[in-house]
C-alpha cells in the first residue's frame, strides 16, 4: 500500500489541525474521522492504493477548514499532494451559495486525483446525512444538499464508475 509512512505523516498532521473540532452531527464526533473515512473509501471501497490520494484525502480539509497554509502542505508532502488538496479546496472568502455554484462548475475541470477525492469526499457527507445529519438541518435542507452534491459528481461521470456507482447507491438513500 505505498507509502505507509507518508499516510501516517499525513494522518497525525491532519489529525493535529482538526484537533478541536467536531462534526455537526448530534454526536459531535471528532472531526478527523471525516478524512480517514475518506481515505477508507478510497482504499476499501475504491481499491485506491496511492499514497498521494489517501494522503490528499486525509488533508482535504486542512487548508479550507483550519489555519493550515499551502506552504506548510508543500513543505510536508510536496507539490503533487498540495496540488490535489486545494484543487478541492474552495474559497472561504466567497460566499456560500457562490462556493457551492462553483463546485458544481469547476468539477468536470478538476485534475483526475482531485475527483477521486472529490467523489469521496460526497460518498461521505451523504453516508453522514443519511445516518448522523448535522443536528439543526431541516430534512429540507437535507435533501438539498443531496440534490447539490449529485449535480457535482454528474460533472465528473466516467472517473471512477465503481466509487460513482457508490456514490448513486449512497443517493438513493437520500432522506
Amino acid at each position: 500500500m505505498g507509502n505507509i509512512p507518508l499516510i501516517l505523516k499525513a494522518l497525525a498532521f491532519a489529525a493535529h489541525k482538526h484537533r478541536d473540532q467536531r462534526r455537526k452531527n448530534v454526536e459531535a464526533s471528532p472531526y478527523i474521522n471525516h478524512p480517514i473515512e475518506l481515505a477508507k473509501v478510497l482504499s476499501n471501497e475504491g481499491g485506491i492504493i496511492s499514497s498521494d490520494l489517501l494522503c490528499a484525502a486525509l488533508l482535504h480539509d486542512t487548508v479550507e477548514d483550519t489555519q493550515t497554509t499551502q506552504e506548510e502542505l508543500l513543505e510536508n508532502f510536496g507539490p503533487e499532494i498540495t496540488h490535489i488538496v486545494l484543487e478541492v479546496t474552495d474559497d472561504t472568502t466567497k460566499p456560500k451559495a457562490e462556493r457551492k455554484r462553483l463546485q458544481i462548475e469547476h468539477a468536470s475541470t478538476i485534475s483526475y486525483h482531485a475527483r477521486l477525492v472529490k467523489l469521496a469526499d460526497k460518498i461521505c457527507n451523504l453516508r453522514d446525512m443519511t445516518h448522523s445529519p448535522p443536528k439543526n438541518w431541516s430534512l429540507e435542507r437535507r435533501r438539498e444538499y443531496f440534490d447539490w452534491a449529485q449535480q457535482v459528481i454528474h460533472q465528473m461521470q466516467g472517473t471512477h464508475p465503481q466509487l460513482e456507482a457508490l456514490f448513486e447507491a449512497t443517493y438513493r438513500q437520500r432522506p
